[in-house]
């Protein structure tokens, strides 16, 4: 079995995640093919798909969400994500699971004695009249029924158990808002997709397909750090026949789709920013194809990074207009150059074209 090496891994990711040259995709798409952009922090997908698509408009954006072409929901991992229409009423269902399991990872106690049934049943009532409301407006409603019980804990199974949508101005370019749930069903005015109780799991395997198009080759450890299911195993074993395998430099064995990128090792990788949260990152259990492990908590610390031949070489913060960049090991000259070219660009973009001071600080 072929032996990908670090590097090797690494130029698939930077091609697949649209990172080794920026794609000529219009956003709809490019927001189809990551499998959506970690979005909790609502301006950072601008920042992603800036640093991926050539001529990107975040205006264009924002209008895709006014409009619901896409959407922002909790659902991989539980994290808030901005996703195409098409994906979230496909997905949301086949995530219902997991969502509620994460919200009782964290609130069991306080949520003991309330019935899921019953909360759920109160919540779509409460929710049935389209009203707006904010994740504390849903607890202390719920709290009517269950007084003893946590409102916030109320409040955030609700949004797990019931596909609820957030709405603009929240994720609207330079929009500052509050978050605002709305039954996603009535938000996109579409049915979700039912849950399939066939043990081929459709849903999971384009799941499967669609997270190897965008983060392949990788293991199935690394599908589920993605997307936090659990049960995907089983679709990966009824793919088996229409995937590729190979090992990394620690043995694992990764999976892939035949027909993907899978760059020279040797391609070179330019300077890209990336936003807090990223999935290129995020997406992996084993980041070490893009991130050092001494510096992999940066990644859930939602610091904001700079790739520099193609791994998280430095930090970076924005702030009255001027882009500051901080490195985590030594940048030669061309490497600092290349990091202030895309810097001036970063901040001209930020600014919308008022400022474009960089400042790179002094290698550690």
């Amino acid at each position: 079995m072929t032996v990908l090496d670090t590097r090797a891994l690494n130029r698939a990711t930077l091609a697949r995640q649209l990172l080794l040259d920026r794609a000529d995709l219009p956003a709809l798409d490019a927001v189809a093919h990551l499998g959506g952009l970690q979005a909790q922090e609502p301006q950072e997908p601008f920042i992603g798909l800036w640093s991926r698509l050539r001529a990107f408009d975040p205006t264009v954006l924002s209008t895709l969400l006014t409009e619901r072409h896409v959407v922002r929901t909790h659902l991989m991992r539980r994290t808030v994500h901005l996703l195409t229409a098409d994906d979230a009423v496909a997905w949301r269902p086949r995530h219902d699971a997991m969502l509620r399991q994460r919200v009782l990872g964290v609130y069991r106690g306080e949520l003991d004695g309330v019935d899921l049934d019953d909360l759920t049943a109160a919540a779509r009532a409460l929710m049935a009249d389209g009203e707006p409301r904010s994740m504390p407006e849903i607890g202390r409603a719920l709290g009517e029924h269950w007084p003893t019980s946590e409102p916030r804990a109320l409040g955030e199974m609700a949004v797990a158990l019931l596909p609820m949508a957030q709405l603009p101005p929240r994720g609207v370019w330079r929009a500052k808002a509050g978050v605002r749930y709305v039954l996603l069903a009535a938000w996109l005015d579409r049915e979700l997709e039912p849950s399939s109780a066939q043990s081929a799991d459709p849903v999971g395997q384009v799941l499967v397909r669609r997270y190897l198009a965008a983060f392949g080759p990788a293991a199935s450890a690394d599908l589920r750090a993605w997307c936090g299911l659990a049960g995907l195993p089983a679709s990966v074993t009824a793919m088996r026949d229409e995937l590729v395998t190979f090992r990394d430099e620690r043995g694992r064995k990764l999976i892939d789709l035949p027909d993907a990128p899978r760059p020279d090792p040797e391609t070179p990788a330019p300077v890209r920013f990336l936003p807090a949260f990223d999935n290129a990152i995020l997406g992996y259990d084993d980041r070490s194809r893009i991130i050092d492990d001494a510096h992999r908590l940066l990644s859930v610390a939602g610091e904001r990074v700079v790739l520099v031949d193609g791994r998280v070489a430095a930090t970076w913060t924005v702030e009255s207009g001027t882009v500051t960049v901080s490195p985590l090991r030594g940048l030669s000259r061309a490497e600092r150059e290349a990091v202030g070219e895309q810097g001036h660009a970063l901040a001209s973009f930020l600014s919308d074209h008022e400022s474009d001071r960089v400042r790179v600080d002094p290698s550690p």
